[in-house]
């Protein structure tokens, strides 16, 4: 059975983290410049309200589901070791829970936070807006490599699986 469940569900991760990566990449290529583009206080505004939106049930099943499925092959790889792939699919999933998930967690949601407590007219603002928008979307271009290339080492677990018909 794991013969077809674990490729599956590699198959899941992997276009998991491809759909992550590209949200990333909106947010890194044209989110995070347009709202740069704005006074403060309106992209204050603006990236509160994105903050605050975001968390939906859609958003949430993409990228936690995918760390789920992360969390699954990464044992499975130390189970099967010596498999082809298995050592591909463990660094793809290493790859995303570390770049992806806590980079989220421990980078990017204290500065959400920091900014959701900002009254966006105050006289700190604009400041916190500038270090807001330069720290953050540096970090984003980190999470979006990661969840790339974490897609990228789980296509590449899958091809190096012996595709030769089993009987």
């Amino acid at each position: 059975m794991s013969d077809r469940v674990i490729p599956m569900v590699t198959l899941g991760a992997a276009l998991g983290c491809g759909l992550v990566a590209g949200v990333f990449f909106a947010f890194s290529s044209f989110v995070m410049p347009a709202l740069g583009r704005l006074p403060a206080a309106q992209g204050i505004l603006a990236m509160q309200a994105i903050n605050l939106t975001a968390v939906t049930r859609w958003l949430m099943a993409a990228l936690l589901g995918t760390a789920a499925a992360c969390l699954v092959l990464a044992i499975s790889s130390l189970v099967t070791w010596s498999e082809p792939g298995a050592r591909l699919r463990l660094a793809g999933c290493i790859l995303y829970l570390a770049g992806t998930i806590l980079l989220t967690r421990a980078f990017h949601i204290p500065r959400n936070d920091a900014l959701a407590a900002v009254q966006p007219d105050g006289a700190e603002a604009a400041r916190l807006w500038a270090r807001y928008l330069t720290e953050w979307t540096a970090g984003n271009h980190v999470r979006t490599a990661a969840a790339l290339v974490a897609a990228l080492l789980l296509i590449l677990s899958l091809l190096a699986r012996d595709p030769s018909p089993r009987g």
